[in-house]
C-alpha cells in the first residue's frame, strides 16, 4: 500500500516492507531509489544533490535524468515540492552529473584500494585469460581510449563468455564500463595514462558499478530510454559497447 502524504518527500509513496520507492517530483512516476536523486535544501537556501542519500533534511526525489533535473529548476519544481522558497541553480543539471562522476571516480579508487582492480592493456588481458569471467566484475575502457585496444579486450571477453556458456549453459554478462575518462581514470587509480582496467568481484566492485550505472542513467536516459533498465553502455552483453 502506498503512503500519498508528501508523495514526492522522503515520506512518500513506498513499500510496508521497505523504503525503496519514490515518486519523481518531474513525472509523478513511483519508481525505484536505485533511478532516482535526491535533492536537499541547504542551510543557505540552494538546493543540493544528495547523492549517496544521506544528508539530513527533508529529500526531493527526482528521475536520475538530466533533461529531468534541468526540468525541475526551469519549471519550479523544487520550491513546489519543498513547499517553500529555495533556490535551485540553473547550473544544476551540470553540478548533479559532476558529482555523479566524483563519485564514480571514488568507488573506483576504494576498489583498488581493496585489491580489486587491474591495469594497463597486458595486466586486464591476462586477467581475462587467466582469471576468466567468474573473477571479474567489470571491463573498463577511457571514454578517450583507442578503439583498437578495446576492440581486441572486448573480443577475448566474448570469447572467454562463450566458452563459459558451452561449458556450464550459463550466458554471463561481463559489464563494460565507459563512463570514465583517462584523466579520471588516473585520479582513481593513483597512475598516469590509464585506458583500460578491471575490476575483480568483491563488495567494494559491486559499488562501483552501481555507481557507474547510475551516471550513465543520468547521462542517457532521455535519449536512449535506459531509465527503469540496467544502464545500456554498462551492461550490453549482447553488443559489447562501451559505457
Amino acid at each position: 500500500m502506498l503512503a500519498m502524504a508528501d508523495p514526492e518527500l522522503d515520506n512518500g509513496p513506498r513499500t510496508e516492507k521497505s523504503a525503496t520507492m519514490r515518486m519523481c517530483a518531474v513525472s509523478r512516476e513511483v519508481r525505484p531509489i536505485a533511478e532516482l536523486i535526491r535533492f536537499v535544501v541547504a542551510p543557505s537556501g540552494e538546493v543540493v544533490p544528495d547523492i549517496k542519500r544521506k544528508l539530513p533534511g527533508r529529500g526531493l526525489w527526482i528521475t536520475a535524468s538530466r533533461q529531468t533535473v534541468a526540468e525541475a529548476v526551469r519549471r519550479h519544481h523544487f520550491s513546489r515540492g519543498f513547499k517553500t522558497s529555495v533556490r535551485a541553480a540553473p547550473t544544476l543539471a551540470d553540478d548533479t552529473e559532476a558529482l555523479l562522476v566524483r563519485s564514480t571516480v571514488e568507488a573506483l579508487g576504494i576498489a583498488a584500494k581493496a585489491g580489486q582492480v587491474v591495469s594497463g592493456f597486458s595486466k586486464v588481458e591476462s586477467a581475462l585469460s587467466q582469471q576468466g569471467r567468474s573473477a571479474l566484475s567489470a571491463l573498463i575502457h577511457a571514454s578517450d581510449g583507442a578503439a583498437d585496444g578495446i576492440r581486441k579486450l572486448d573480443a577475448l571477453a566474448r570469447q572467454i563468455e562463450a566458452g563459459k556458456r558451452q561449458s556450464d549453459g550459463q550466458p554471463p554478462a561481463l559489464p563494460i564500463v565507459t563512463c570514465l575518462s583517462s584523466e579520471e581514470l588516473d585520479l582513481a587509480l593513483g597512475r598516469a595514462n590509464v585506458i583500460h582496467a578491471a575490476v575483480l568481484a568483491g563488495p567494494a566492485s559491486r559499488t562501483f558499478l552501481s555507481r557507474s550505472q547510475t551516471l550513465v542513467r543520468y547521462r542517457l536516459a532521455d535519449a536512449d530510454k535506459t531509465v527503469g533498465t540496467a544502464a545500456k553502455n554498462s551492461n550490453d552483453h549482447s553488443k559489447q559497447h562501451p559505457t
